[in-house]
């Protein structure tokens, strides 16, 4: 897996009427963006607050550590099941990714 620079699938933000108060602009820009899936409550209810790489276990006011991975690195893949996802602390989850640019780096430089 290699590193993605921005966002080709980004959409252009609407158009905003400087006439509206921030809530109607607010509410806009809610319905604008469509359903929000939110699988890393989702996976954090599935997995329990720990982390499938390391084992560290986290408390409820350090759960802003854990990240959910995908582990196809497909981020639209979201089954309901959890199967695609696993929770991993912010240490992990950077090692997980830097192992991937490393192992480019390397098949890279050795062809």
């Amino acid at each position: 897996m290699g590193a993605r620079f921005g966002n080709p699938r980004r959409r252009t933000p609407p158009k905003v009427d400087p006439n509206k108060t921030a809530a109607e602009i607010v509410r806009e820009l809610k319905r604008a963006a469509g359903p929000v899936s939110d699988y890393r409550e989702q996976s954090l209810r599935l997995h329990g607050l720990i982390c499938a790489k390391c084992g560290r276990e986290f408390e409820a006011k350090d759960r802003h550590l854990l990240t959910v991975h995908h582990k196809d690195g497909n981020h639209q893949n979201n089954p309901s099941d959890g199967s695609n996802w696993e929770n991993l602390c912010v240490y992990c989850h950077e090692d997980e990714h830097s192992r991937g640019l490393l192992g480019d780096y390397f098949r890279k430089s050795h062809s």
